[in-house]
């Protein structure tokens, strides 16, 4: 009697990749926050079992990092090369500050830990368009850190306001009612406070961030050089 070979189990076309970890990391860090993320959800919602994932991933910390690499890889890239090195600048800081509203835990990750390989790639696309707009090398380190400091914080803080309050808040009512607050000051005390109160309501925040861009290229611009500072 022949015996029968027992029938190895069929691969699976949607073989679990690093990629596919990450894609399904950012999906659950987007929903429910990092305190969501865990290997168990990671492995339900890839329907596989833990010890696969640790075949890619490491733990959790390289998890992170490589989501907040994926986030900030694709903002990268879709800033076109070449063309006018300082719209290049606004595109990069507007496309990070909206990747970051869009995924808040990005903008904590790289506060918390500066050392992430997304960092290297923000900091080569500012820097390659500061050597493009004539900066001196003994500029770039500050002019580079100004914005990328200005780009993280405001970004960041941008994200954690939006997630402070309750889903359907309404901003300009929200924001009103601090305006209101500011009205009600001593004017003789805060009179510059008094005059942005009617501002504030209806402000922008990517058209005031990004105003705040073109005020530190303005300075960077308008610097003297490094030399000439100490003469």
């Amino acid at each position: 009697m022949a015996t029968t070979r027992p029938q190895r189990p069929e691969r699976r076309s949607d073989a679990l990749s690093k990629e596919r970890i990450v894609e399904a990391a950012i999906e659950i860090l987007d929903t429910g926050g990092e305190s969501a993320l865990t290997f168990r959800a990671l492995a339900k919602r890839l329907a596989t079992g833990s010890g696969a994932i640790y075949w890619h991933i490491a733990d959790k910390d390289d998890l992170l990092a490589a989501a907040t690499d994926d986030v900030i890889g694709r903002v990268v890239t879709d800033v076109a090369s070449g063309g006018e090195p300082r719209e290049a600048i606004r595109a990069l800081a507007l496309g990070l500050f909206d990747a970051i509203d869009a995924h808040p835990w990005v903008g904590a990750q790289l506060s918390r830990a500066p050392w992430l390989p997304a960092m290297p790639q923000i900091l080569e696309g500012i820097g390659g368009r500061l050597q493009a707009l004539g900066v001196p090398e003994e500029a770039w380190f500050h002019s580079a850190s100004a914005l990328l400091n200005y780009i993280l914080g405001v970004a960041g803080q941008n994200a954690a306001n939006a997630r402070a309050h309750a889903p359907g808040t309404d901003r300009t009512a929200f924001l009103g009612g601090i305006a209101e607050q500011w009205a009600r000051l001593d004017p003789a005390r805060y009179p510059f406070v008094h005059r942005l109160a009617a501002h504030l309501p209806e402000h922008d925040d990517r058209e005031q961030f990004l105003a705040g861009i073109d005020l530190i290229l303005a300075g960077i611009e308008a610097a003297p050089p490094p030399g000439a500072r100490h003469a």
